[in-house]
């Protein structure tokens, strides 16, 4: 009896070529497209990542039909929006930078996924990620970093629970992304030279989307305040701490002779700080809502990943009392913990998710504070 498996669908090149590695494996399988988003009705989608547009299910249907296997769509724009969209919003306005990719895995599309696996009586959910699985001696699936580092996507996936890593299938973990394109190339599949995906999907792209999808959706709440250099001095003034992120240096307004970076941001006082680059060296972080993997306690010494792009730097994790913010529209850990680097780390920001990793083995991770 053939294993049936849901493979889940974006429209592009990496889901693509997962499904048809299943087709060639001998499963039976399933597509499906998640529709999370709609672009406003104004010729500017183009502008707009590919991953969860509306026209990327029929792209998707497209893939399908040529690989002969069923898709269906199904609509979680509301599920989005409150898990994904409005805490975004939320923390811009609160001076954050969220990582609203790992939201997005965590409280929409890796739960989702499962849970039509089951409606549809399939016994694992395959994605298009470029991840990996592994299991200890006892049998307990871990989180690995895919094969391609310049495409590993485990970052967004830490908090996967167990329940969930026990039905999930990367069909190409072990492939780089050239690899995967000369494929769907070869195979002649529907999009197989469709542009890459923005990392958010969401907003629009250019100079100035963040900004103005933040205010769009919160201007009442945004006000103008100072801009100060290293010592307290105002050198300038902005619209908003949401057009700001720690480490920015183009784009601030100001002039100061040398180089100048945000190294603070207020929102209570709506005050932005700027200062050299040696001022960005952060020697620890807090974080919240920490999840760990199955078998994993603090305290422990890893690697820590501060933001996606971010290739780690040994620290100490060790549990804290400390508490913290919460966002709205998901169930969170109550655990938090702090990180002690070995030297300093640049540009540590509030809002982003700090990953800790065992070579390439994802032990956890946690918002950082």
């Amino acid at each position: 009896m053939r294993t049936r498996v849901i493979v889940a669908m974006s429209g592009g090149v990496d889901s693509a070529v997962a499904a048809a590695r299943l087709v060639d494996a001998g499963h039976d399988v399933v597509g499906v497209t998640l529709h999370l988003w709609d672009y406003p009705e104004d010729g500017s989608a183009a502008a707009h990542g590919r991953c969860c547009a509306p026209e990327d299910q029929y792209d998707a249907r497209r893939t399908a039909d040529a690989l002969g296997f069923p898709h269906f769509t199904f609509d979680r724009r509301e599920l989005f929006a409150r898990t994904v969209v409005e805490p975004f919003v939320e923390a811009y306005v609160a001076g954050e930078t969220p990582s609203p990719c790992t939201a997005c895995n965590r409280g929409v599309k890796i739960a989702e996924l499962v849970a039509l696996a089951d409606r549809l009586g399939a016994s694992h959910v395959a994605t298009g990620h470029y991840a990996r699985l592994g299991r200890t001696d006892d049998g307990v699936p871990f989180l690995r970093e895919g094969a391609d580092p310049a495409k590993d996507q485990s970052y967004f996936l830490y908090a996967t629970p167990r329940r969930e890593l026990e039905r999930l299938v990367f069909p190409l973990g072990e492939s780089t992304k050239g690899e995967v394109r000369a494929e769907a190339v070869a195979r002649a599949l529907p999009g197989a030279s469709k542009g890459e995906s923005q990392e958010l999907c969401f907003v629009g792209a250019g100079a100035g989307a963040y900004a103005s999808f933040v205010e769009a959706r919160a201007k009442a709440r945004l006000r103008p305040g100072p801009i100060v250099d290293a010592d307290g001095r105002v050198v300038g003034n902005h619209d908003g701490v949401h057009r700001f992120t720690i480490g920015q240096r183009k784009g601030l307004g100001v002039a100061l002779g040398k180089p100048a970076f945000v190294t603070a941001i207020d929102a209570e006082t709506a005050t932005v700080r700027l200062g050299g680059d040696d001022a960005l060296a952060a020697s620890s972080a807090e974080l919240a809502d920490v999840v760990l993997a199955p078998g994993v306690s603090l305290p422990l010494d890893a690697r820590v990943r501060v933001r996606y792009r971010h290739e780690g730097a040994r620290a100490r994790v060790e549990a804290s009392d400390r508490g913290g913010r919460r966002e709205a529209g998901a169930s969170r850990s109550e655990l938090h913990a702090t990180l002690r680097f070995a030297t300093p780390v640049r540009a540590v920001s509030r809002g982003q998710i700090a990953v800790f990793y065992d070579h390439d083995r994802v032990l956890g991770g946690g918002r950082i504070l």
